[in-house]
């Protein structure tokens, strides 16, 4: 009895989706997608005021100050979750500067008016422009920026009290050379 190709092919694809998996799970840390922006400049600040809140500029990237650049939007359920802990890490002193990310401006302005408004100042990515250069996957993704406009670390998901802990104090720390 003859063997015909196609009844290798199932064994095949089999084969490949293990060996694909398998490399897939050897990662360093499996829940933290690659950024290829770290440790280099970060990318253009392009966004639009959001109602009559102070809009940030690139230049404010660059002030000597460590800072966070969260996306967000009031569509984003994760964004919600998160939004405590960016109170939080603002009444701490750290300046978070917000990303709308392809929102309705009159929802996002909702949104802080619910639940506060941890930015010192935000501004609206109605395209998607800015995320797309600065290799956004979805929000929530917050950005660790040091004080020459590097960016040191990426998190792409909500930043949770254990995400402080092991991701965003560290990378502060290591932001202003500590």
């Amino acid at each position: 009895m003859a063997v015909k190709p196609l009844m290798l092919l199932p064994p095949a694809i089999f084969a490949v989706l293990a060996v694909t998996f398998y490399v897939g799970m050897q990662r360093e840390d499996p829940d933290q997608l690659p950024s290829a922006i770290a440790g280099q400049p970060a990318p253009e600040v392009a966004v639009t005021p959001l109602g009559d809140l102070p809009v940030f500029e690139g230049a404010m990237l660059k002030d000597g100050e460590v800072k966070l650049v969260n996306f967000w939007a009031s569509w984003c359920a994760p964004c919600r979750v998160e939004h405590p802990n960016l109170d939080a890490l603002a009444q701490e002193g750290i300046t978070i500067y917000g990303v709308n990310y392809k929102d309705q401006p009159a929802k996002a302005l909702g949104f802080l008016e619910e639940l506060g408004n941890p930015y010192a100042a935000v501004g609206q990515d109605a395209a998607g422009r800015m995320g797309l250069n600065w290799g956004l996957y979805g929000v929530p993704e917050t950005y660790v920026i040091d004080g020459e406009g590097r960016v040191v670390t990426r998190f792409a998901g909500p930043v949770t009290q254990r995400v402080i802990a092991s991701t965003i104090r560290p990378a502060i720390e290591q932001a202003r050379g500590n």
